[in-house]
């Protein structure tokens, strides 16, 4: 493991990579090509001195989670992100599991999408990547391994995943996310890590085990949705979705529906994503 070659490494994926390709604005200060340290922190869920110690070829050897979330922020393709695992000394994650590489024609048009929440799921809702309004209207969702990165997962063993929709809808959604991970895990047959998380849910959730008992199945290709946001109320929206080729990957986004309060409200989040960043950088 050579740190000095990672932090050349990430310098030289960050340089090449401009705001707009990630939903950041560009502004006209820039002194530097490419993204600044603190806004790839941001976008891994990094501290900006723990990141900005990497690039300088200290501290302490990343995680698998820490890696596979940079190379989500800086873009990296498959040879990249394997480079960078191997730079870093770390085993390269299978294809099958809880870090997922997204697929760069995924995330090409997620920065496309920088005017409307967006964001990049696994078929199990393992959040990958988020734009910032998708952060500002969902809050910043985990994005390391494990089960509890999966918002299905979190659904239905953590009660403070269920404050995003009224209670009210808590049981359509917890219907269509059982329903949704039979399709994922009929999809991918034999597979350890989504076969591990269904016999977890069985276990920790009773709700869950009589949901997947009655057998229903049904992938989760649009639906209505109202959100409650700490600021804005209750948003009601539609969210839409992309499957990936392998069905592996989900691109969603949040559209309002033409002449209702979700349109104005969601120009109030452009203001709110943009003061929340500000202060970010701030901080």
């Amino acid at each position: 493991m050579d740190l000095s070659e990672l932090g050349a490494f990430l310098r030289s994926r960050r340089s090449r990579i401009r705001p707009a390709d990630v939903g950041l604005p560009g502004g006209p200060r820039r002194r530097v090509p490419g993204l600044r340290r603190d806004e790839v922190a941001t976008l891994a869920g990094a501290s900006p001195d723990y990141y900005t110690e990497l690039e300088r070829g200290r501290g302490a050897q990343p995680s698998a989670q820490m890696l596979a979330a940079l190379a989500r922020a800086l873009r990296l393709d498959h040879d990249e992100r394997d480079h960078l695992f191997h730079l870093a000394g770390r085993p390269v994650p299978p294809p099958r599991g809880g870090l997922s590489y997204v697929q760069p024609a995924m995330l090409d048009l997620l920065g496309r999408l920088a005017g409307t929440p967006a964001q990049i799921i696994t078929d199990l809702h393992e959040t990958l990547v988020q734009n910032p309004l998708a952060v500002a209207l969902l809050g910043r969702q985990p994005t390391g391994g494990g089960f509890a990165a999966s918002f299905a997962y979190r659904w239905f063993t953590d009660p403070a995943a269920r404050e995003l929709y009224p209670p009210e809808d808590h049981p359509h959604q917890s219907a269509a996310f059982a329903a949704d991970l039979r399709a994922a895990a009929g999809r991918r047959g034999k597979d350890p890590y989504s076969d591990a998380m269904v016999a977890a849910l069985r276990r920790e959730s009773a709700e869950f085990a009589a949901l997947w008992d009655g057998g229903d199945v049904a992938v989760r290709r649009r639906d209505s949705k109202r959100i409650v946001h700490p600021e804005l109320g209750v948003v009601e929206i539609d969210c839409l979705t992309l499957l990936s080729e392998d069905g592996r990957q989900r691109l969603l986004w949040f559209a309002p529906r033409p002449g209702t309060p979700a349109v104005e409200q969601l120009r109030l989040l452009e203001v709110i994503g943009t003061q929340r960043l500000t202060a970010d950088e701030v901080g």
